[in-house]
């Protein structure tokens, strides 16, 4: 069986080369590597052109979604592996993203873990479970590890170019609505770089939120949200103690499952658990107020559209 790795890119800086190196490392060797520039003014081309076996597709002005395709439909093999160019996979990562293409699968589902080790990256990552709590049939990956084959993608459409962000779990979406057959592979791993400062994590959440309002998803998920901190708000205006303790009770179940996650990172990475177990529920409250705020704004932009 052979495959392609796609990939799309917009300045991606310094981060190419430990791309392009870890996919030069990779215990099973892909056998055509499809990038395509969505326009970098960065160097990062310069890197690109610079690597030999690299197919490089220039498409300046060209969003994630049509990046990808555009990736997908120059590659020559009928499996294909996604990731980003800005992470950093493991070198198993192919042969274990391919082992459940291998048994059958139509999409391999992988997964990805949080590069950054200050204690803001540690918070912001607690939103991203760790590889235990994945469930086959509920989980939604990530085009930072996925594999399908072309039948399966071009069943599901392909990568919405309508839609900025979230592209991918809209395809996933389209491939669960379908029943194709897909597979976990929790142990093909990317490195993921968490943003690093507050601005750059508010205008991400924003972002992905957007998209969801765009594309009509989650929107139960968002409702819930909207709905729990305005019954908290109407709790702590009100002033009554007993109010005030259940809203400080649900907020603390809401914050234990990522709090414990950053905690447990915190002592791998060599950070005081103390320290970030505290910051952790204000980066928390921060990220779903990007979310709401990003919802608010896709779905002005949904009716409008």
């Amino acid at each position: 069986m052979k495959v392609s790795v796609v990939a799309t890119v917009l300045d991606a800086g310094e981060r190419v080369g430990a791309f392009l190196d870890a996919l030069g490392a990779q215990t099973r060797a892909p056998d055509e590597i499809v990038v395509v520039d969505g326009g970098s003014t960065d160097g990062t081309l310069d890197a690109l052109r610079g690597s030999p076996g690299i197919v490089l597709v220039e498409e300046p002005g060209a969003n994630i979604a049509r990046g990808r395709n555009v990736a997908v439909a120059a590659a020559t093999h009928d499996v294909i592996a996604v990731t980003d160019a800005d992470c950093v996979p493991a070198p198993d990562w192919l042969e274990r993203l391919l082992a459940p293409i291998e048994r059958g699968a139509d999409v391999a589902m992988g997964f990805y873990h949080p590069l950054g080790d200050s204690v803001l990256q540690i918070a912001a990552a607690s939103v991203l479970p760790d590889r235990d709590e994945l469930r086959e049939g509920a989980f939604l990956p990530s085009a930072r590890s996925v594999a399908f084959r072309r039948g399966a993608f071009l069943a599901g459409g392909g990568y919405p170019e309508w839609l900025d962000v979230g592209e991918d779990m809209y395809l996933d979406l389209q491939w669960r609505r379908l029943g194709v057959r897909m597979d976990l592979a929790s142990d093909a791993l990317v490195g993921w770089p968490i943003r690093a400062t507050l601005g750059e994590t508010w205008r991400q959440y924003v972002r992905y939120a957007e998209g969801d309002a765009v594309a009509g998803m989650h929107a139960a998920r968002h409702a819930i949200r909207f709905a729990a901190y305005g019954a908290a708000a109407l709790a702590l205006s009100s002033g009554r103690r007993g109010a005030v303790l259940v809203t400080l009770a649900a907020a603390a179940a809401r914050a234990s499952r990522p709090v414990r996650r950053a905690v447990a990172r915190a002592r791998r990475d060599g950070r005081n658990p103390l320290v970030v177990g505290a910051v952790t529920p204000a980066v928390l409250a921060l990220i779903d107020a990007a979310k709401m705020a990003g919802y608010l704004r896709g779905r002005a932009r949904r009716r409008a559209r």
